[in-house]
């Protein structure tokens, strides 16, 4: 039988490959720092998600080899990783989803907020309200997510994108893809 050492290894060069050149800089180590408090783990992996052109442009919000990702720790498949910007007043702010292997979500974070109103958007008990949507459902301000006053753009701008991204994962689910 095999040992797991050159697996394992193989893992962390891609996880340094993919931080090194994936992510920006100003984000790395707060998305590493997300995926080790949601996992539980030290170490992992993100193996770019590369889909077809064809898929893609079906989908709401485009998922790239750059903002999505498979996570694994090096020999089990944990989840999957999305990055991405969203617009607040007058800057835009950066942001992840952490799915389980279900495609569920487990975990969102507000990684850079630019604006001086509206960060409440980051706290945890607004955030706690995307956990356990998947595919198959619809997020929307008013309707099933509470607003915030005084960040009531950047409130509409992250339900907006959540909900693109979760309709993409349905889309995704319903052609085998993911």
């Amino acid at each position: 039988m095999q040992k797991p050492y050159p697996i394992i290894g193989l893992s962390l060069i891609i996880c340094f490959l993919l931080f090194g050149f994936g992510l920006p800089k100003n984000i790395e180590k707060k998305v590493e720092k997300e995926l080790q408090k949601t996992f539980q783990i030290d170490g992992f992996s993100l193996i770019p998600v590369e889909l077809s052109p064809s898929i893609n442009a079906k989908l709401p919000m485009q998922l790239t080899t750059q903002n999505f990702m498979k996570i694994t720790d090096g020999v089990e498949h944990l989840g999957y990783l999305f990055v991405d910007k969203a617009m607040s007043k007058t800057a835009d702010f950066d942001y992840l989803v952490v799915f389980n292997t279900d495609l569920a979500i487990v975990h969102s974070k507000v990684l850079i907020y630019r604006e001086e109103y509206g960060g409440e958007i980051g706290s945890k008990r607004w955030l706690r309200q995307f956990i356990g949507k998947t595919g198959s459902d619809r997020v929307n301000y008013k309707t099933n997510i509470d607003g915030i006053s005084g960040a009531t753009i950047s409130v509409r701008s992250m339900t907006m994108a959540i909900d693109e991204l979760l309709q993409s994962i349905g889309i995704l689910q319903k052609n085998q893809v993911l």
